[in-house]
């Protein structure tokens, strides 16, 4: 039985006679398009522009070529890695009927050699490969991820724009402690206080926006989340506006998946008789890891009585375990019970709420 917002395999049956399949690797000078066109033997590879445009040429192209050998094309299925380029590209394609998929990169098999060739040509190949499978509804080639809409998209970008002011703003107090005020020094330091009233100001800009749009619409799903969270004590309103934008917003199938996104997996390294584990993955969203590990330690302090914190004060009670290993697994479970809070409403147990 699939499960909702399953990307581990298609669900729709591949007719490779009438499909024209691509995979794109993406640089900022050029991207390198390889396909399979029924009707041709040889697979198609072209270095193109790093253009939209030109690329939905050279697919119409390809069509065009299909169908001069006696193919119907019904499908065009496309796909690319993702990473710095983002979503627009999928939402521009998808806007022009084009079968658009981004793949997670990390769900892409690779040799475990030290040194191993590594080219355009054959991380095309590769996606060729893996996304082929993924087509023919074979589970486990590789996972996609979800295309967001530009509005849950635009709606990240107040959080992490004063993730970065709230950085500089840090900077900026660092340096101005650690100086000394010989003549140019003072002029400099006189400088970084003007910059620093600047960033401040632009940090209660956004602040200040964002508590005028969740007093405007309450009832707007994300806004509702947002301020569910924020009665969670030890729960602020910047830690709960992070995790409904970054992840709890988004529609993951089961408590695994939020783990996995967040990044609050293990990477456990097998083969043969030995057996270890290297850590976390950290495959997923940094910025939620680094926010929930934050609040784990947070919550040990405001929320004492609760279930969560007394299994992680059990666990770290007898000899040898590391309260910095624990605090993962701790940050990893109470990120699933926010999760399950904002959308099936069940409160951790012993988890103390402010009055609505």
């Amino acid at each position: 039985m699939s499960q909702p917002n399953d990307l581990s395999r298609s669900l729709t049956s591949l007719e490779q006679d009438s499909t024209i399949i691509a995979v794109i690797e993406m640089s900022q000078s050029s991207w390198l398009v390889a396909g399979i066109v029924p009707g041709i033997e040889r697979h198609p590879l072209k270095k193109i522009e790093p253009s939209e445009e030109e690329l939905i040429c050279l697919l119409m192209r390809w069509r065009a070529e299909a169908t001069k050998h006696g193919r119907t094309i019904t499908r065009i299925a496309v796909a690319f890695e993702a990473g710095r380029d983002g979503f627009w590209l999928a939402r521009w394609l998808r806007a022009r009927d084009i079968e658009i998929y981004v793949i997670h990169p990390t769900s892409v098999a690779v040799s475990r050699e030290h040194r191993r060739a590594r080219t355009d040509r054959l991380d095309t190949g590769l996606l060729k490969r893996v996304f082929i499978g993924w087509l023919r509804g074979e589970p486990d080639h590789c996972h996609m991820a979800a295309i967001p809409t530009l509005a849950e998209e635009d709606a990240k970008r107040p959080n992490r724009e004063r993730e970065r002011l709230v950085g500089e703003r840090t900077r900026i107090v660092n340096r101005m402690k650690r100086v000394p005020l010989p003549p140019n020094t003072l002029l400099e330091l006189r400088r970084d206080m003007a910059r620093l009233r600047f960033v401040m100001d632009q940090i209660k800009q956004v602040e200040e926006a964002r508590a005028q749009r969740l007093e405007q619409a309450p009832q707007e799903k994300s806004h509702a989340m947002v301020r569910l969270l924020a009665r969670v004590i030890g729960v602020g309103i910047e830690t709960a506006d992070m995790l409904v934008h970054e992840v709890l917003a988004r529609n993951l199938r089961d408590r695994r998946a939020v783990a996995r996104y967040a990044g609050l997996t293990g990477a456990p390294d097998e083969s043969g008789s030995k057996r270890r584990e290297k850590g976390l993955a950290k495959a997923g969203n940094a910025r939620v890891r680094r926010g929930m590990i934050q609040l784990a330690w947070r919550f040990l302090i405001f929320q004492k009585d609760s279930a969560l914190a007394r299994w992680y004060q059990t666990r770290t009670a007898s000899v040898g375990k590391k309260r910095k290993t624990m605090i993962v697994a701790l940050a990893r479970k109470l990120l699933i019970a926010l999760w399950r809070l904002v959308t099936t409403g069940e409160v951790p147990a012993g988890v103390v709420l402010r009055a609505a």
